[in-house]
């Protein structure tokens, strides 16, 4: 079972992004959906994470980004997978995973994994857009799909792959001061690893999954 060198919680923080939150205009569905319909300028961020490791081929992969209309506010929906997986074990991330051959597009992918591991009914997903692929340092090109969820919905986590479904206001993840920047020098010449943490309540979200959720912030503050 592969486990990390080290551990990100232990990490001392390097930085703080610092960027402005997310203007209150822009934490609606209807301004999301107008997002993804047009075109803009923007810049996807990589880390080390995009360069930590060369792959002679790279495994295809698609996680949804939920993110559920609840009357307070937007939030994203996310998973805390179990211990026992052989990459990534009991981390936060998007439920998502592998392609299949008989997916017909990351939108596929994305939709059959959620409903695989969460039990979420595609009917309750409205796919809006996608993202920038995200490549990993576990050898995954990763494309984040991004779904408005609607409420009351259904979810039945698969208790080989999640241990806990959670969600995070969308506003405490689109604000660059709760970003923050760390490093770690890993050994037998990989290099120095840099990547991000947003730690909320007693979840840390780190690595790839932070790194997703940076290019949705740098895509909607565009």
């Amino acid at each position: 079972m592969a486990k990390i060198p080290f551990d990100p919680e232990q990490l001392p923080v390097e930085s703080i992004a610092g960027e402005a939150a997310l203007p209150f205009s822009r934490l609606s569905a209807a301004w999301l959906r107008q997002r993804f319909a047009e075109s803009c300028q923007w810049q996807p961020e990589r880390l080390d994470e995009s360069n930590l490791r060369r792959f002679p081929k790279f495994k295809q992969a698609a996680v949804l980004m939920p993110i559920v209309q609840r009357p307070d506010g937007l939030t994203m929906l996310l998973t805390q997978r179990t211990d026992n997986l052989s990459t990534h074990a009991g981390q936060v991330s998007f439920p998502g995973g592998s392609a299949e051959e008989r997916d017909s597009s990351p939108i596929e992918t994305a939709l059959r994994e959620t409903e695989e591991e969460i039990g979420l009914n595609r009917r309750h997903v409205e796919i809006v857009g996608v993202l920038p692929e995200y490549v990993t340092a576990t050898g995954y090109r990763v494309t984040p799909v991004v779904g408005l969820l609607t409420p009351p919905f259904e979810l039945a986590a698969d208790p080989n792959e999640v241990a806990e479904i959670f969600e995070v206001p969308l506003s405490f993840l689109m604000d660059g001061a709760n970003h923050q920047r760390m490093s770690i020098e890993l050994p037998e010449g990989v290099g120095r690893r840099s990547f991000y943490a947003i730690p909320y309540q007693r979840f840390f979200i780190w690595g790839a999954t932070a790194g997703m959720l940076r290019n949705l912030f740098h895509f909607l503050r565009a």
